[in-house]
């Protein structure tokens, strides 16, 4: 008996089918069967369903003689289930890869109950991806398992068959199908959840709902939408049914109240979808909807005032004036928008006269501006200068911008501003400091006797600045005349080494002044003590002896919506209880790389990354430039280079990393699993290929690089303190012990090193591919 009997109802999904199966098939928990049911579909659908039967045994075809609609073919493929409990998953959506994984594991966690609900996220034919807003029912809220009564929030969720896993005794027992018709989720869902002895939720994302641009059932205009009074009428009778049974559960009059107002929400819903309803239809559907409103009215279900008011004119069949309310409130939101878009215009005017005033004011010598990309929280480079700021030059008083959300992450004495007001741009006109890592602020004049620093993200891999003319996947619409004009307007580019150096002077050409100091923010990397690894690991829940990958890959610009290329809790599971992961994704991935849950720790929203970094024994990423800072710590660098050929033609590369890479490189997977199982991620290579890769790009992380740039653009000195040479530095603490990892008991194959790898010979010697130089007037450089 198969854990899961997977069902899938498919009538003229050809199109879809194969990745819907496929995500089936794909999924790291094995132990289910996989139902496909031909609803008398026309098209190929039973010929794909015939496809994957041949190739797999878990795949079984039921064909129904004529098309019956969902509920009869997923009654059918109930019929012949056999798994301890009924997954149910539409022809044109797909299963998240771990999904029934996941839902195993929760399983086993609440103890086998009834019923447990899984969330979705709606996937558009844009490529966008929107998770369910009402997921928030989803976190776990007091014990489970439980009853329906302990948490009636969650049938403010969507009522659909497959974001559930139904125990199938349970659904056998109570007699549980589907009816036919449109709207058959509903009379199913709701007894489903009344019923239930017990149930139990799970906050992850397992199904893929398609929004399809054409040909949904529900996106297309039918009399069959009349279908939802009956489906009411079925669900209303099953309460009926109920209490003719002394101390049966569900109790009635509990739920009367709150299934009448969900009804009359989702009448109105259908009523007023242009999609939906022929125009035709229109009076007949809201002459049965006044009918049903009557019948089912139960006092004691409390809404709110707009809520009760549509419920009201539905119930009074008000069709006109219903139509005039909804003009209204149309003309009432275009009029608030152009009132709001009057007064932003007028703002913005005013903010301009204002920030031309403030710069015809004296300039302090004693203020400085801080911000990072995006105005995020305060860290990275100027974070790291700000505190050298407070520290060398107290006499400069220090401002941060930064978003409102993020002001929290400022730290005491330190000003905090929100961009974009009066009080910013008064900053950005009077002092004579301004610190970013990224573009400066647009409508920005630089003023004379102004010092405008700019930080970088950090060393380049990637190809930047004008080297993006010809990525244009890479450069998004990179507004190229502005990019030189804000270069233009700096003084002095912060460099971590001589190949920072000479990548910045080229795609960022300009008459700055280069400071080849050293990475400010890998400062704290280099000063941080073991009680200060120990604090942070403790603080991040990691277990004393576990070894903490740090996983970060970058963004992938050839992607329009991006997506993890590990499953993480497989590779936890493979690598076994010694090990977790820390998952972080790029800003701008849109979301967390995994949920967290057992040794996978979602770690995106955690505002400082080299916290992360000192936490960790091991870094695991693509194409980040997080590697160089990491390599600092002399602690092991993974690569994990998937889609090597894409990611270089999208965004190319300075230097090929599988040549002069700074560890062990793993290609997939699998090879990830074999180079933390077998021990190669911290064995003798690894660190040679690190003592290299140290040499050449991290020859000034000594601790000091932000006092290095105080000193000389604030203070004058010429004359700095020398840097600590690499070999006298002692390696940042480790809270985790490196001892040998006992190899894994399946066959994977031990990794060796990349063929590219073995054929540079000594990786100190290994030529980085920098564009040269171009011929003409040179930027002046200090260096040390």
């Amino acid at each position: 008996m198969p854990r899961f009997s997977v069902i899938v109802p498919a009538y003229r999904v050809q199109a879809y089918l194969h990745a819907c199966l496929e995500s089936v098939l794909a999924q790291s928990y094995p132990d289910f069967e996989l139902i496909v049911v031909d609803d008398g579909s026309p098209d190929a659908c039973g010929a794909i369903a015939d496809e994957f039967a041949a190739l797999d045994p878990r795949v079984r075809v039921v064909r129904l003689p004529r098309n019956e609609g969902l509920g009869p073919a997923r009654n059918a493929g109930m019929a012949r289930a056999g798994g301890d409990y009924l997954v149910f998953l539409d022809g044109d959506d797909t299963l998240t890869p771990g999904a029934l994984r996941a839902v195993a594991d929760r399983i086993k966690e609440t103890g086998g109950p009834d019923v447990l609900v899984y969330d979705y996220a709606r996937t558009y034919w844009t490529g966008e991806t929107v998770r369910n807003q009402a997921a928030a029912h989803l976190t776990e809220q007091g014990p489970a398992p439980f009853r329906l009564t302990d948490r009636p929030g969650l049938l403010k969720l969507l009522m659909v068959a497959w974001n559930k896993a139904v125990r199938r005794e349970f659904a056998e027992r109570e007699g549980l199908t589907f009816p036919p018709g449109y709207y058959e989720d509903t009379p199913w869902t709701y007894p489903v959840l009344m019923t239930a002895g017990s149930v139990a939720t799970l906050d992850r994302v397992c199904v893929h709902y398609r929004q399809r641009r054409r040909g949904s059932i529900l996106g297309t205009p039918s009399e069959r939408h009349l279908d939802v009074f009956d489906q009411y009428d079925r669900v209303f009778a099953f309460l009926e049914s109920r209490e003719s049974r002394p101390g049966a559960h569900p109790d009635p009059a509990r739920w009367r109240p709150l299934l009448y107002r969900r009804m009359a929400d989702h009448l109105t819903t259908v009523y007023t979808r242009p999609d939906r309803l022929p125009r035709s239809l229109r009076a007949e559907f809201l002459r049965r909807a006044r009918v049903h409103c009557r019948r089912y009215r139960v006092p004691g279900a409390p809404a709110p005032l707009p809520v009760r008011l549509r419920h009201a004119l539905l119930r009074l069949g008000l069709r006109r004036t219903y139509a005039a309310l909804r003009l209204a409130s149309a003309l009432r939101r275009r009029t608030a928008n152009g009132t709001t878009a009057l007064l932003n215009a007028v703002r913005a005017g005013a903010l301009r006269l204002h920030y031309r005033v403030q710069r015809c004011l004296p300039l302090r010598a004693d203020r400085a501006v801080f911000a990072v990309e995006g105005n995020r929280g305060y860290g990275r480079d100027p974070g790291a200068l700000e505190e050298a700021f407070r520290r060398l030059a107290p006499h400069v008083r220090t401002a941060w911008a930064a978003d409102p959300a993020h002001h929290h992450t400022v730290p005491p004495g330190t000003r905090r501003l929100t961009p974009g007001t009066a009080a910013h741009w008064t900053a950005l006109a009077r002092s004579r400091y301004l610190v970013r890592d990224s573009a400066f602020d647009p409508g920005l004049l630089r003023r004379r006797g102004q010092v405008l620093v700019q930080t970088q993200a950090g060393t380049p891999l990637k190809h930047m600045g004008l080297d993006l003319q010809e990525r244009p996947a890479a450069a998004h619409g990179t507004d190229f005349a502005r990019l030189l004009r804000d270069v233009d307007s700096w003084d002095h580019v912060v460099s971590a080494n001589r190949h920072s150096t000479l990548t910045w002077e080229r795609v960022h050409p300009g008459d700055w002044t280069t400071l080849e100091y050293g990475q400010p923010r890998t400062d704290v990397l280099q000063r941080a003590t073991a009680a200060d690894v120990a604090r942070l690991r403790e603080t991040l829940g990691i277990p004393e002896g576990t070894v903490a990958i740090l996983y970060a890959p970058t963004h992938r610009d050839y992607r329009r919506t991006q997506r993890a290329a590990l499953d993480l809790e497989r590779v936890v599971r493979r690598l076994g209880p010694r090990f977790m992961v820390l998952a972080r994704a790029h800003p701008r991935h849109g979301g967390p790389l995994a949920a967290s849950g057992g040794r996978v720790l979602d770690v995106g929203d955690h505002p400082h990354v080299e916290s992360l970094c000192l936490a960790s024994d091991a870094l695991v990423t693509d194409y980040s430039s997080l590697m160089f800072d990491y390599a600092g710590l002399d602690r092991p660098v993974v690569i994990h280079s998937a889609e090597p050929e894409a990611y270089e033609a999208a965004r190319g590369t300075y230097f090929d990393l599988r040549s002069f890479p700074p560890g062990a490189i793993a290609r997939d997977e699998d090879e990830l699993i074999a180079v933390f199982a077998g021990g190669d991620w911290h064995g003798a290579r690894a660190a040679r290929l690190r003592a290299a890769f140290r040499e050449r790009f991290c020859p000034y992380d000594d601790g000091r690089a932000a006092d290095r740039v105080v000193r000389r653009v604030v203070l004058g000195e010429t004359d700095l303190p020398p840097v600590v040479p690499l070999a006298a530095r002692r390696p940042a603490p480790s809270a985790a012990s490196l001892g040998p990892v006992a190899p894994l008991p399946s066959a994977v194959p031990a990794l060796r090193a990349d063929d590219a790898n073995a054929a540079t010979g000594d990786p100190a010697r290994a030529p980085l591919t920098t564009v040269p130089q171009p011929a003409g007037p040179r930027t002046v450089t200090d260096s040390l």
